[in-house]
């Protein structure tokens, strides 16, 4: 049968295939590189702004970053990894923004200030807690607390309007904070690849089959069937990523690897109310973390989110969390039950048994009014209008099922690589932090998946050129930390 032949096969058109493509390029531009996406674009489904929350993940504002344990000890160690993390990221944005492979900083990422805000007396408290032990790390010196009425309205005045002064509040801020526009950033990354013709682009694409061949040259034969011609055409592939979204986990599931036993898939879904009226957006430009709701999932998170979406301001509340057996939001009903196999089936039932108060959330919080969601914005905006608010569709998530033997599956709410064990394949699984740690995340495929490359000086030069803290750890060095975050911070125009 005749087939086309592709160093590297990308499945999914959404910022991790779009990273790990720009990498793989940079290290070896000989490379033939093949995206396929189903739907007419790239960046249309997680990864789009609306879909995605945009925060540039750093654990300044996410509290579910920094656990609180039972008996009142706090965890920093997520916030620290995450933090550094976002830092890669900023670092690979940075080198291509010099190099001209993005365009101005401005269209996809912009300083917007992260606070968290709590209320009584017990938050107050655990905030202040947090503060104190993340404030003694470098990667979190320039965090500010305050507890001061005054200090909190000049740092979020709409959100201060008639309330309760009686009631104990505090806040923390970060005053380089980072509003990101992933979609934007994913279609400049594209439009980068796509000027180097070993890269094909294949939209309106949907990767049926896959196989293993026997040959180790190009192991993987993918049928790919074209939805507007209708017409299957052939990859032989010497390596696949699945990065596509809550999709990743059926395609990783027709792979076979043995490595995939026992995964599963949770969907939630999610929905922001966004603001219709100019004049209270112009007022808000941060980003409020709040805490989540006893029995949340962590990507509940309220905020108050103050976002640039193609150059326009726009002011979003939430994401509500919401009960779908979707796997991506132009998915099918019908995922769910498609995703479960004999060798999932025993997760899938050990965390069904054990997460019925999970379920009943997300089903009684996609029931909710009108007036109940304005109810828990009202918590952040006193003076917020029914009028003024809109409920929209974000995007969906697919958090982790995975083997335990104590509970026969657990979930998981953070993300995953899972590869074959002789690196020809690899699959990212799960959600937060996601898109912000996307560099991390491709950076650990590629050492992973393409070990004896990566320890050639070619590769291990570039990497340190695109990445200068590659190999090191920022958070064991605050040397390294302010001389790479100073260089960052000017050169995405995030000090201004």
């Amino acid at each position: 049968m005749k087939h086309t032949e592709t160093d590297v096969l990308l499945v999914g058109g959404g910022i991790m295939s779009a990273t790990l493509g720009v990498l793989l390029q940079a290290l070896d531009p000989t490379m033939k590189i093949t995206m396929i996406e189903q739907l007419s674009d790239v960046a249309l489904e997680s990864t789009d702004a609306l879909n995605n929350a945009g925060t540039g993940h750093a654990g300044y504002c996410e509290l579910n970053y920094t656990p609180q344990a039972q008996d009142g000890s706090i965890s920093t160690q997520r916030a620290l990894e995450i933090n550094a993390a976002f830092e890669v990221s900023l670092q690979l944005w940075s080198s291509l923004v010099e190099v001209g492979a993005l365009e101005s900083p401005h269209t996809f990422i912009n300083k917007t200030p992260h606070l968290s805000f709590v209320w009584g007396a017990q938050n107050v408290a655990f905030l202040k807690q947090r503060f104190t032990m993340l404030k003694q790390h470098h990667l979190f010196a320039d965090m500010q607390f305050s507890e001061d009425l005054q200090q909190l309205n000049t740092w979020m005045p709409l959100m201060m309007h008639h309330r309760d002064n009686r009631t104990p509040m505090a806040a923390t801020y970060v005053n380089y904070g980072t509003d990101v526009n992933f979609g934007a950033l994913t279609r400049q990354l594209v439009a980068h690849l796509k000027r180097n013709p070993q890269f094909t682009l294949m939209t309106n694409a949907r990767m049926n089959k896959i196989r293993k061949l026997k040959t180790t040259a190009q192991p993987w034969s993918v049928s790919v069937l074209d939805l507007i011609t209708k017409k299957n055409a052939t990859l032989h592939a010497g390596f696949v990523f699945l990065g596509a979204g809550g999709g990743a986990l059926p395609l990783l599931q027709k792979s076979k690897i043995p490595e995939s036993a026992g995964y599963g898939g949770f969907p939630v879904s999610g929905q922001w109310l966004i603001c219709q009226n100019e004049a209270v957006i112009h007022q808000h430009h941060v980003k409020v973390y709040g805490k989540a709701a006893v029995g949340a999932p962590p990507m509940s998170v309220p905020h108050l989110d103050t976002r640039l979406i193609n150059g326009k301001p726009a002011l979003l509340f939430g994401p509500f969390a919401g009960f779908t057996t979707k796997f991506l939001k132009e998915g099918s009903r019908f995922d769910l039950a498609k995703s479960i196999k004999a060798k999932n089936i025993k997760s899938m039932l050990g965390v069904s048994r054990h997460n019925m108060d999970l379920t009943k959330y997300l089903v009684k919080e996609a029931f909710q009014t009108h007036e109940q969601r304005m109810s828990a914005l009202r918590d952040f905006l006193p003076d917020a209008k029914s009028e003024d608010w809109q409920l929209a569709n974000a995007g969906q998530r697919v958090q982790i099922i995975k083997k335990c033997d104590e509970k026969w599956g657990k979930l998981e709410f953070g993300t995953e690589i899972v590869s074959s064990q002789d690196g020809s394949l690899a699959a990212l699984l799960g959600a937060s932090p996601g898109a912000s740690v996307s560099v991390k995340a491709m950076i650990d495929v590629l050492e992973r998946c393409f070990p004896q490359q990566i320890r050639t000086n070619q590769w291990q030069t570039k990497l340190s050129t695109l990445i200068p803290s590659y190999g090191k750890s920022l958070i064991d060095d605050s040397n390294l930390l302010n001389t790479i975050r100073q260089h960052t911070l000017h050169t995405l125009k995030l000090t201004v």
